[in-house]
């Protein structure tokens, strides 16, 4: 693992033709929140399970709750199927109600104009696969920059370090996939 990292390292900075310095600061936890790591996501530190969920919500629902760092999907008869999820770091968390607008596997990643901004040193497209930041699949959340997608640092999962995105392992957001539809509701709380 730590092997497959120097030699993306190695050839991520050969490719920009960066410098000795600019290299050492290259830190790829910044890309949205997942970083190529040429592994298919591991087991989550926080495992998946059923709870008890007493809400409002209609079964289906999506439920991020932010502060516990935690994405409810709701089932019925007052449970839910609780995944850990890595959040936005500060200045990047967010609130509201959207709706799946798209479901993609193995998706593409463009970085958004915003993230180019702070970071010029990005790729400005990857194609889908294992190295790329949003991991085996993504969910678009409206018309927003946001989505829940994989990633394959499954030891960040339970942080604070993306810009924005909810990510999850890539098993969990596999199994999350399999169960929504788009135009599922997803309320996120902060």
């Amino acid at each position: 693992m730590i092997r497959a990292f120097a030699l993306l390292f190695a050839a991520v900075t050969l490719m920009a033709g960066a410098s000795q310095a600019r290299a050492e600061s290259f830190d790829t936890r910044d890309f949205m929140g997942g970083g190529p790591n040429f592994s298919m996501g591991g087991s989550s530190p926080i495992p998946r399970t059923t709870v008890n969920f007493g809400s409002e919500y209609a079964p289906g629902t999506i439920v991020v709750n932010t502060a516990e760092r935690r994405l409810y999907l709701v089932l019925p008869n007052g449970q839910a199927l609780r995944y850990g999820i890595g959040v936005g770091r500060d200045g990047f968390r967010w609130g509201g109600v959207h709706r799946i607008s798209a479901k993609k596997e193995w998706p593409a990643w463009t970085p958004p104009s915003q993230m180019l901004a702070r970071r010029p040193d990005l790729p400005r497209h990857m194609a889908g696969g294992i190295d790329n930041p949003l991991g085996a699949r993504a969910m678009y959340l409206g018309s927003t920059l946001y989505r829940i997608h994989g990633s394959n640092e499954p030891e960040t999962i339970g942080q604070a370090v993306s810009s924005g995105c909810f990510r999850m392992t890539n098993d969990d957001v596999q199994d999350l996939y399999d169960r929504v539809s788009v135009g599922t509701t997803v309320v996120v709380k902060n």
